[in-house]
């Protein structure tokens, strides 16, 4: 006999090992699963293109690692799929979670959706041109708009402003 705790456990164990595109619509930039697996490595392709989450406070998935979460100098951060420009420094935040946080994306760079996994609802945010997994978004940031950009590391790149 099954019990509810089983249930859950097996169930939450199952969904995390699905892994599946994170986005069917299409984007200005398109590649198949094996073309984004030659672009990206695989801990970009990791967050990028199946959602995975880096570990909080270390910008570290499978051995690989991005210091953003502690990049404090002046420039853009891009899509690490297709370098579109997402965030500007000026937007980043310090919010004690571990990922680098922004009050706001750059005008038209990124578009959500809701995501309903691991048994909680939450928005997605994905890149806008490549539909690339960037993280999520909440009600918990800074006023004045009160939005918290929680984003992988892994997921962008930095260019500083000279």
């Amino acid at each position: 006999m099954i019990n509810r705790r089983t249930f859950l456990t097996t169930a939450a164990a199952a969904g995390s090992l699905m892994t599946a595109p994170v986005f069917a619509a299409a984007f200005e930039v398109t590649h198949s699963p094996a073309q984004w697996k030659r672009i990206l490595t695989p801990a970009r392709y990791a967050v990028l293109r199946e959602a995975a989450t880096e570990k909080a406070h270390t910008g570290s998935l499978m051995g690989e690692s991005s210091a953003l979460n502690d990049e404090h100098r002046v420039g853009t951060y891009s899509c690490a799929g297709c370098a579109l420009p997402v965030y500007a420094s000026q937007a980043k935040f310090e919010s004690g979670t571990g990922w680098p946080s922004f009050t706001a994306p750059l005008p038209g760079a990124v578009g959500t959706k809701a995501d309903n996994s691991f048994f909680s609802r939450r928005t997605e945010v994905h890149c806008r041109r490549c539909g690339g997994h960037l993280g999520h978004v909440f009600d918990d940031g800074p006023k004045p708009a009160g939005k918290r950009y929680c984003m992988n590391a892994l997921a962008m790149t930095f260019e500083t402003t000279y």
